[in-house]
């Protein structure tokens, strides 16, 4: 039996490994679980696993208020160093590009346990969009054993860096397996939910998230009056905003827009809640990376706010589009789709990202 070790510390890492995790559960004599939670983002990353059944085996307690990346980075190695030393490991999971992630591999490293890295190979070749996820995946990348590649792109991007192609297995998106994992009383406590709120779900929906770190500062500013424009002239339309609990967010999106009353400003949400609102939105302005990839599931249009993405399948497939925190373009192309009918806004492709077995095809590679 394998001792294998999950690493994660953020909502969209629980999403994307949970079905993962799962899988490897199937198989107890071949592997045992371990899981840790950084706690990266401590209240969304807990509120997470819940849906999907597990609890974390080991908790590290790394979050702080308004916290440095240099000062979660030391709080998550020294207790991943803890870790390793408590607990003979084979094998370490991580997924994606946060600093949870690049920990996790490190502190792997450093004690010579192969790392298995999900979601590998997304590029946008500059460092700083985004920040600091850009530099995370790229390190990470140097020290993984097996890249779980979800694209024929991600792979080519890895195979460019050098990597060796017997090291790299493409997989699809483990995020759309999370998907299928939604049953019909999770939809209906989803939709109790949002009753419950008084929040109109229909076919005039828009559901904006905004929190990248690259976009603090004079785009938010930007963006928000760009939302701003767009809810006072669609006054028919509601506009859902789950607002992000970093401080730096979280002020200038009520001061922006907390008096319009078909605004709907609410505490971040529980994934199923999440994935309630994008199948039903008529719009998505988002700068997330998971919501480009969930988003195609629904046929939903998508406009990216940032100005680099390394999800660029749904781009060339046409389900999102790159606007970053450009007021006209904003507008223009939301005009475009809020002043028609829902059924013509559909999209009308497959997701470029998975099929929904991707856990399936990760867990016969480890085997």
């Amino acid at each position: 039996m394998k001792n294998i070790l999950f690493v994660f510390g953020t909502r969209p890492e629980v999403i994307k490994l949970a079905p993962v995790i799962l899988e490897l559960k199937k198989y107890p004599e071949i592997f045992n679980v371990i899981v840790c939670n950084t706690e990266q983002q401590k209240e969304l990353s807990n509120q997470t696993l819940k849906y999907f059944g597990l609890t974390a085996d080991i908790n590290l307690d790394c979050m702080r208020h308004n916290q440095s990346l240099s000062e979660v980075q030391t709080r998550i190695l020294t207790g991943l160093d803890k870790v390793f030393k408590e607990n003979k490991i084979d094998g370490t999971f991580v997924q994606g590009d946060t600093m949870s992630v690049f920990c996790g591999a490190l502190s792997s490293f450093y004690n010579k346990v192969p790392v298995y890295h999900v979601e590998a190979g997304l590029r946008s070749y500059n460092l700083f969009e985004p920040f600091p996820e850009e530099a995370m995946r790229q390190m990470t990348a140097r020290i993984t054993d097996i890249h779980f590649a979800p694209t024929e792109k991600n792979k080519e991007a890895l195979l460019k860096e050098n990597i060796s192609e017997d090291k790299i297995f493409v997989v699809g998106n483990t995020v759309i397996d999370a998907l299928s994992c939604l049953s019909e009383d999770t939809i209906d406590a989803s939709k109790k939910f949002f009753e419950n709120g008084n929040i109109s779900v229909d076919d005039k929906l828009v559901l904006v998230t905004i929190h990248r770190r690259e976009n603090h500062g004079e785009r938010i500013d930007t963006i928000l009056k760009a939302i701003s424009k767009l809810v006072e002239d669609y006054k028919d339309h509601t506009f859902v905003l789950p607002v992000h609990p970093n401080p730096n967010v979280k002020e200038k999106v009520h001061n922006a827009l907390g008096q319009f009353k078909n605004v709907h400003l609410l505490a971040p949400l529980d994934y199923p809640n999440l994935v309630y609102l994008m199948k039903h939105a008529k719009l998505i302005l988002t700068d997330s990376g998971g919501i480009q990839e969930e988003a195609p599931t629904f046929g939903c249009p998508t406009l990216v706010m940032r100005y680099e993405t390394e999800r660029t399948e749904g781009i060339e497939a046409g389900v999102s589009v790159l606007v970053g925190a450009d007021y006209d373009k904003i507008l223009d192309l939301s005009n475009e789709i809020l002043s028609k009918d829902f059924s013509q806004t559909r999209l009308k492709t497959s997701n470029p990202y998975g099929d929904g077995n991707s856990a399936k095809r990760i867990c016969e590679v480890l085997r």
